[in-house]
């Protein structure tokens, strides 16, 4: 029989993803965490929208956040990373629970 360990993300009680590496596990969780951030920023806004595009922009931006300091520090276009990784990605599972939001 194989040990297999898996590094659970889980925020407000409810599991997001599953990872075989810790390093990752703890990049996807800060990336949460700049969402939530983004989110407050963005409830303040000057512009019309709804608690799910708060929630989706948010997530966008925190995922693609080096492109957008790049354009923000004056960068003509972001700058796109491809993924250095050679291996099948080590996610395993992402769980999606529209009651997450909801539980904050």
């Amino acid at each position: 029989m194989a040990v297999v360990v898996k590094y659970v993300v889980e925020r407000n009680g409810v599991e997001r993803m599953t990872f075989t590496t810790k390093k990752e596990a703890d990049a996807y969780d800060k990336m949460l965490d700049i969402a939530e951030s983004l989110e407050v920023m963005l409830e303040k806004v000057d512009v019309p929208l709804s608690e799910q595009q708060i929630e989706s922009l948010a997530l966008e931006i925190a995922k693609n956040k080096d492109g957008f300091i790049n354009v923000l520090k004056g960068a003509k276009e972001p700058v796109s990373k491809a993924p250095a990784k050679t291996k099948k990605d080590t996610a395993i599972t992402e769980t999606k629970n529209p009651e997450d939001k909801a539980a904050s």
